[in-house]
């Protein structure tokens, strides 16, 4: 019979990564729909591309010339489809963690909930630096998106949520705030597609990630320390 890995694991030091696995898969299934749209978007534009060409070849129309740039729009949608499938898999199978720029990484995380906060009447204000310093890209994913989506769960309507960012020494400080919107907005009444996220999500995921957190009523706060890369160079072959 074949040994279970985790029997050799005590039960005490299984239970934080259950908890931490169970917080993964609820933000990916929070965020199913937003990634699903980013994989067949491109997916369709090069089906109603195609269906167009089609139809132009069955009446005899395009010109060379028409056929070859419709050829050279179908390959560059194509690539675009591929990018986008690419990205939408490395959320689900993020393969060996790489750092990534402090402000880029936090736009990556914002793009995928933007739409949903949108139509939620919450407005979004980002507060970060350019600087070239790295924080580890998939740390980063995990406890931005559990933290803006269990605040955001958490309130009681359309808020504010500020998303700011501070380099101290060698760590980022992340803080998202959010705070009930005064002016009036026409929301949407939000069911989630899986269970809500909460505060004991993302403490799974900080303490499986070896990142700082500190919570406040109406905030949560991260250190996150630089990226630095420990691997040895390797020399490309000529």
């Amino acid at each position: 019979m074949k040994r279970d890995p985790d029997d050799t694991i005590p039960a005490a030091a299984r239970k934080p990564r259950a908890g931490a696995e169970s917080a993964r898969y609820g933000v990916l299934r929070r965020l199913g729909p937003v990634l699903k749209h980013d994989m067949v978007v491109n997916l369709q534009a090069i089906s109603m591309m195609a269906e167009v060409l089609h139809a132009r070849l069955e009446r005899g129309t395009p010109t060379p010339a028409d056929f070859q740039a419709n050829i050279s729009k179908l390959n560059r949608l194509a690539r675009g489809a591929v990018a986008s499938c690419l990205n939408v898999a490395a959320w689900i199978e993020p393969g060996e963690e790489q750092g990534v720029r402090l402000r880029q990484g936090i736009d990556e995380c914002l793009a995928l909930v933007a739409t949903n906060f949108n139509f939620r009447g919450f407005a979004v204000t980002v507060e970060v630096p350019e600087s070239d310093f790295q924080v580890w890209r998939i740390a980063l994913r995990n406890l931005l998106v559990a933290s803006l989506i269990s605040l955001t769960d958490a309130s009681s309507g359309p808020c504010n949520v500020l998303v700011k960012a501070e380099v101290r020494g060698n760590v980022a400080e992340i803080t998202v705030h959010v705070t009930p919107r005064e002016d009036s907005v026409d929301a949407l009444l939000f069911e989630p597609n899986y269970r809500h996220l909460d505060w004991s999500d993302v403490q799974a995921l900080a303490v499986a990630e070896a990142v700082e957190l500190v919570r406040g009523p109406d905030e949560i706060v991260m250190r996150m320390p630089r990226a630095v890369a420990t691997a040895p160079l390797q020399i490309a072959p000529v």
